[in-house]
């Protein structure tokens, strides 16, 4: 693992551990969800709500503006919701992909039970909050942001899009 993946790990950790007492407020994201949307939001773990918010705010900070590309980054983790992770359970996730790789791959492919429920919610969480999102009304590329925040750019034709989520990921690895 290079020093700056390091980095972004320890951060995300202390993040995690130190974020519960910290909440997002309301008025900030009221503009940018709707009332489903706005519900979702809220039933993420605290630490993931102070996470989605740093996105969306270093994203305006960068000048986007789009609405679906930063209702995405409120949303980008909301499939965690179906099955909530512990910071213990982050942990093995981190050490899993890193010294089990192609291991920690066919890992994901089971069911969310059991010892594998990290790495099938690391794999699948995408799909899920994209899915969730649909069914609170998202538009199709705020969905699509969401269900492609962890895929390779460059695989749609859209430059646009590919433009959009090139920077909904640029935003997440710095947080």
């Amino acid at each position: 693992m290079n020093i700056s993946r390091l980095t972004y790990r320890s951060r995300q950790f202390w993040n995690a551990l130190l974020s519960p007492g910290k909440r997002v407020p309301n008025e900030a994201l009221l503009p940018h969800l709707n009332s489903a949307q706005f519900i979702l939001f809220r039933r993420m773990q605290p630490a993931e709500q102070v996470h989605a918010y740093q996105i969306f705010k270093r994203l305006q900070t960068s000048g986007q503006v789009t609405p679906e590309l930063l209702t995405a980054a409120l949303l980008h983790d909301v499939g965690k919701i179906l099955v909530p992770l512990s910071i213990f359970d982050r942990a093995v996730i981190v050490l899993g992909k890193r010294l089990f790789r192609s291991a920690a791959l066919r890992w994901a492919a089971g069911t969310p039970h059991g010892w594998r429920l990290p790495f099938v919610v690391a794999a699948h969480h995408a799909g899920w909050g994209a899915d969730l999102a649909s069914q609170a009304g998202a538009p199709a590329l705020t969905v699509e942001l969401i269900r492609r925040h962890h895929d390779r750019p460059g695989q749609n034709p859209d430059l646009d899009t590919e433009h959009l989520l090139a920077a909904l990921q640029a935003a997440d690895n710095e947080s």
